[in-house]
């Protein structure tokens, strides 16, 4: 089986940046914030294998392009592949408990 690689959009860095800055120094749990990012970055990189086999995303435009979603927990991560490229590009990195078709319909 061929596997994909797997690239971070700046957003998505920004992303796990915001997550552990969030619960390493809102909540006072730096040892919660590596290892609850750690485990994200981890469960991503097993996308490298069958990627399209996560749900689509159900809104628009995302879903014409093919947007997907991972569930990690309390978290949810879009991604984008590239077949032809053999690439999945991690776009978002949310807190599942947010409107996320809100906010990616606001920018």
């Amino acid at each position: 089986m061929e596997k994909y690689t797997v690239i971070y959009s700046p957003e998505a860095m920004d992303d796990l940046r915001s997550i552990y800055s969030y619960i390493a120094f809102k909540l006072k749990e730096p040892d919660i914030a590596k290892k609850l990012v750690d485990k994200i970055r981890n469960d991503i990189r097993k996308i490298d294998e069958q990627p399209e086999r996560y749900a689509p995303v159900e809104w628009e435009p995302w879903k014409s392009m093919g947007m997907r979603k991972l569930l990690i927990g309390n978290y949810v991560v879009l991604y984008l592949t590239d077949n032809g490229q053999k690439e999945v590009s991690i776009t978002r990195i949310f807190y599942g408990g947010r409107n996320i078709e809100k906010i990616i319909s606001e920018q």
